[in-house]
């Protein structure tokens, strides 16, 4: 039986919208039916929604959602728990959470697996609470888990000044990582060094791989978190040091990547990559589950809190989607839903 706080719950409700693929004006708002939370799930009444690059790349018709999400855009939120479907008990009414969501998220209420909810603690604000789900999932499985991160390595992340590489650089130094980043100004390479970044290169104006190479006395880093790809593969692996690891979340340069098998046989390299949206309910349930234990503490005790740039009305969504194409934020951007 699904919760009683169903009744309070009205039949329709604002939402982020487009008709068709395209640049952000095509985002408009509409009115939808509330969804209902079937076994296993809980509605959310969203206050704020992440905006992330993803967003971005669906919008533009590249990036579907997986079978069974909603269509809607939006893969994080913070709110309060509105219903919650059979089998709920770990989660009451009222209860303020924030969630990785499959989709949905820029709308008045969402449906996410009440496994995938993290209770949000009174060091954050549900703004900041809405802007870290995304990130310190996608961090922490493909740089502590893929990328096997160990205390006292060097990690090298591209996009510095992003949300995804303000999260890196953060939890990486709470877990005893040297911590490089590329940012494409003098700017946010300032910035990324004020966020905890140990070394920051401006990519524009200088040669990462030779950067890497002086920073490191010629050894190389342990591991990079690439969200570029294309061309930046090859310069990437010669940034390496010996057993280094590199982790593809992204192809925002290019799908294709010309490499030499020699380079990673000579250092015995480990190439991977992963994308966190279509994985299983219950891998993304053991992974919070995980991060709840690890991490979730750390700002929980206001050790840490995620970056944040601007928020935007929901209304405003196509300004957001055009602020974040524009390159100029730092950390990350969000929807304010609803009270």
């Amino acid at each position: 039986m699904i919760d009683a706080a169903q009744d309070r719950v009205p039949e329709r409700m604002p939402v982020v919208h487009y008709d068709a693929p395209g640049g952000p004006e095509v985002l408009k708002l509409a009115e939808m039916d509330v969804p209902k939370p079937g076994a296993g799930e809980v509605l959310v009444k969203v206050q704020f929604a992440g905006v992330n690059r993803p967003d971005v790349i669906q919008r533009k018709g590249h990036y579907p959602p997986p079978a069974g999400a909603s269509p809607l855009l939006g893969l994080e939120i913070s709110g309060t728990i509105a219903a919650r479907g059979p089998d709920v008990d770990c989660l009451m009414p009222g209860q303020a959470v924030c969630a990785l969501a499959p989709g949905g998220g820029y709308a008045e209420y969402c449906i996410v697996p009440a496994g995938h909810c993290l209770p949000v603690p009174d060091s954050l604000t549900m703004e900041q609470a809405a802007a870290i789900p995304e990130t310190l999932f996608t961090v922490w499985h493909n740089v502590f888990e893929r990328g096997w991160a160990g205390e006292g390595e060097t990690l090298l992340v591209h996009g510095g000044t992003s949300g995804i590489g303000t999260m890196a650089i953060m939890l990486a130094r709470q877990f005893g990582l040297t911590v490089v980043v590329t940012c494409g100004t003098d700017d946010k390479c300032a910035r990324a060094l004020e966020i905890g970044a140990h070394h920051a290169i401006n990519y524009k104006a200088q040669d990462f791989v030779a950067e890497v190479k002086g920073l490191t006395n010629g050894r190389g880093v342990d591991l990079v978190l690439d969200m570029v790809s294309g061309d930046y593969v090859m310069r990437n692996l010669q940034c390496l040091a010996e057993d280094g690891r590199h982790v593809t979340i992204a192809v925002l340069g290019g799908m294709q990547a010309d490499i030499n098998m020699a380079v990673i046989m000579q250092k015995r390299l480990t190439l991977t990559g992963s994308t966190l949206r279509p994985r299983s309910i219950q891998f993304k349930t053991l992974l919070a589950d995980e991060i709840s234990k690890n991490a979730w503490p750390l700002f929980g005790d206001g050790t840490l809190a995620p970056i944040m740039d601007r928020t935007f009305p929901l209304a405003e969504a196509a300004a957001a989607h055009a602020y974040m194409e524009s390159g100029d934020h730092i950390g990350k951007i969000v929807l304010s839903v609803g009270e």
